[in-house]
């Protein structure tokens, strides 16, 4: 399996290291076979060729069978015309990765739920209120005078349909429950199309339950009532800002995995951002990249039918589970003792020598 790495900013190059360092130790136990190609993207290629995202890792993305990309400080970027490109966005866009899935399973003495929380959300990721993705050409975020600021919410019936068919995919393989997250109340029309897809979609997989819920309701249900969700579908933001109070609740940010999926390619990305306020001091919490690149592994394994990859990536998520446990393996933020480097090298022991999991895992499958 050959796997695209791309550091990304701040503490990218850290969580990276650590990450590829669990893999490395998951190819030596399961025999997978992985090998790496790093390219440098961020301020990173803007210093050296000029750019935040070379045309040379646009070109090698389709060659790979997988990419892990680390955060990236886009805010700190310049223009465009200055060779500042959200290397997240585009890649999203340029390559149709319409599904982010994020899982959030809630963790003995870190989640502050007082319920269980076992859920995935199924994001779509290339539309919605994302004004700098969402256009052919051009931004859909303007000013026509000084004082007015607009921004263009675009929900297409292709976009809402192949998003909901994911949800309702990986749903049949887990309690078989989709939630159609929405604003329709308000905005009528474009959430109004997006729920009539999920609909129609709802109508091929009769043994999935539909249920539709006000995104202000499920914002609190999550807390309150965070067992009642199976599979959420949504729109882009909603969807965003839905998985991060998740991941939160759930035991922290730094703990949520992710990837992003189109039709051939799928990238594996961290749901936090790149802290450049921490980075070089190795305090980082690595976890959200090593179960992002373990869902990886998932994913092509299933894709090409190969269970050592699947075997790999359950192994990556029990060491985690299993390092998680102890609160003496814990990274600092999480109220451990261990920086980045000891709580990667805990999980590559956890791997190489394996003891009960707390659970077997595999939420987002």
């Amino acid at each position: 399996m050959k796997i695209l790495v791309l550091p990304g900013d701040g503490i990218g190059p850290e969580i990276t290291r650590s990450t590829l360092d669990v893999l490395r130790a998951a190819d030596e136990v399961f025999s997978l076979g992985l090998e790496f190609q790093t390219r440098d993207i961020g301020l990173a290629s803007l210093k050296s060729q000029g750019t935040t995202l070379p045309s040379e890792v646009m070109r090698l993305v389709p060659e790979m069978d997988g990419v892990i990309l680390g955060p990236v400080s886009h805010y700190d970027y310049p223009s465009r015309q200055e060779g500042g490109i959200n290397p997240s966005a585009e890649l999203r866009v340029a390559f149709e990765l319409y599904a982010n899935i994020r899982p959030s399973r809630s963790r003995p003495e870190l989640s502050i739920l007082r319920r269980p929380m076992d859920l995935v959300i199924v994001r779509e990721n290339t539309e919605g209120f994302y004004s700098d993705r969402n256009m052919f050409a051009g931004s859909g975020e303007f000013m026509p005078d000084p004082d007015m600021a607009l921004s263009i919410r675009k929900i297409t019936a292709k976009g809402s349909a192949r998003i909901a068919r994911a949800a309702f995919e990986l749903a049949q393989r887990r309690k078989r429950k989709v939630t159609a997250v929405h604003k329709a109340n308000v905005v009528k029309l474009s959430d109004g199309l997006f729920l009539r897809e999920v609909r129609k979609v709802a109508a091929s997989f009769p043994q999935v339950c539909l249920d539709e819920l006000i995104v202000d309701a499920t914002a609190a249900l999550l807390i309150r009532n965070p067992d009642r969700f199976d599979v959420i579908v949504t729109t882009n933001m909603f969807g965003d800002i839905l998985s991060d109070e998740a991941a939160e609740l759930s035991g922290s940010l730094g703990l949520g995995g992710a990837i992003n999926v189109g039709d051939e390619i799928c990238i594996a990305q961290a749901q936090h951002g790149s802290a450049p306020d921490i980075s070089g001091r190795n305090v980082a919490n690595p976890t959200s990249l090593i179960l992002s690149a373990a869902m990886l592994l998932d994913w092509r394994g299933r894709r090409d039918n190969e269970p050592r990859l699947i075997e790999g990536a359950t192994a990556i998520e029990n060491a985690i589970d299993q390092v998680l446990s102890e609160p003496s393996t814990r990274t600092r933020d999480i109220g451990g003792e261990l920086g980045t480097d000891g709580f990667s090298a805990a999980v590559c022991a956890a791997i190489r020598s394996p003891g009960p999991s707390p659970r077997a895992i595999g939420s987002h499958r």
